[in-house]
């Protein structure tokens, strides 16, 4: 299930007997437990009806044991068992999923790991209750995630103020989410739209100086704009970490050699291959026209020679500026 049809059901109190959710992206495993434990019991029936465990100080067997009480007073229990990847003997849960008792709704957090869906466990909990999993938005989504995220509470967000938050804060969705909420709150009265300006605002980032100037400076042959960039960068390197530019940079030159290689070169195929938003898409005709295949294999030999000069193999003396400075040199020259 998805975990909007999850929410939905929770919400309208169709309840499972059983939630098991796994994965890599804790944002909505954590989503869909915090909801069960702040809504399906009042306060008083919490103090005897919502117990929560943890995988390294419990057992499977003591799981099944406190799954299998009645409630006191109330028609649920909840049993919310936290960090169960750490259980040993998880597929021995199928004693209980079997036959789950109804009026106790079992949680459990499988973080970081998933079942193997041809295991018995699977296909038990799959007909008994909810097998959900939560899996790692890759990068290039994110922008997308935050724009619909936000289209839920009624708040649009330029492109590029996405593309900002993505760069700052990578595919992490609850610190985004965390991020979001803390500028929801200082966003002026009537602002409908997320602009760069609030992003640089209110969480300080700034809209001129990030890698995604960087990248359009460097796809364009803009020179003088890419080494302003780059000065910022190095008298601000807390916020900005030669290793973040460098990954930023991979992305967008990996992408340029896939374009070269597109036999079908509209604009829809083009987005949909390098998985950009259309948008983006005159960017890598411009940068394709700039950068011949050759040279963009020579630009990723380059990132990972000074991908490793930033870490320190190579590299005695250079600042994290200085090799920027020299790297995009080699780039535009």
């Amino acid at each position: 299930m998805e975990y909007n049809a999850i929410l939905r059901d929770l919400k309208n109190k169709t309840y499972k007997p059983i939630y098991f959710l796994m994965g890599e992206e804790p944002y909505y495993i954590d989503l869909i437990t915090d909801y069960i434990a702040s809504n399906v019991l009042n306060e008083s029936e919490k103090t005897f009806n919502q117990i929560v465990l943890y995988g390294k100080d419990t057992t499977v067997p003591d799981i099944i044991n406190t799954a299998r009480r009645f409630p006191m007073m109330s028609s649920y229990q909840v049993v919310i068992v936290k960090e169960a990847q750490t259980l040993n003997n998880i597929d021995d849960l199928c004693f209980y999923a079997e036959a789950p008792l109804p009026s106790t709704i079992l949680v459990i957090n499988y973080k970081y790991s998933s079942l193997d869906g041809r295991k018995k466990l699977s296909r038990i909990i799959s007909e008994k209750g909810v097998l959900f999993e939560s899996k790692k938005l890759y990068d290039d989504k994110i922008p997308g995630w935050i724009t619909s995220w936000l289209n839920e509470k009624n708040i649009n967000i330029e492109l590029k103020a996405s593309v900002l938050i993505t760069e700052f804060l990578g595919n992490d969705l609850a610190k985004i989410a965390n991020e979001l909420e803390k500028l929801i709150i200082t966003l002026p009265e009537g602002s409908g739209t997320i602009t760069a300006d609030h992003i640089e605002k209110y969480i300080g980032i700034s809209k001129d100086y990030n890698n995604f100037e960087l990248n359009k400076a460097l796809i364009q042959l803009n020179v003088l704009k890419a080494n302003r960039i780059i000065n910022y960068f190095d008298k601000n390197q807390k916020n900005n970490p030669v290793s973040l530019t460098i990954s930023s940079l991979y992305y967008l030159f990996s992408r340029v050699l896939l374009y070269h290689f597109i036999r079908d070169k509209s604009k829809k195929n083009i987005a949909s291959a390098l998985n950009i938003n259309p948008f983006f898409v005159s960017d890598y005709e411009l940068a394709a026209r700039h950068y011949t295949p050759a040279k963009v294999v020579s630009i990723i030999a380059l990132l990972r020679e000074y991908d490793l000069k930033s870490k320190g193999f190579g590299n005695v003396s250079m600042s994290p500026g200085g090799l920027l400075k020299e790297l995009a040199y080699k780039i535009l020259h």
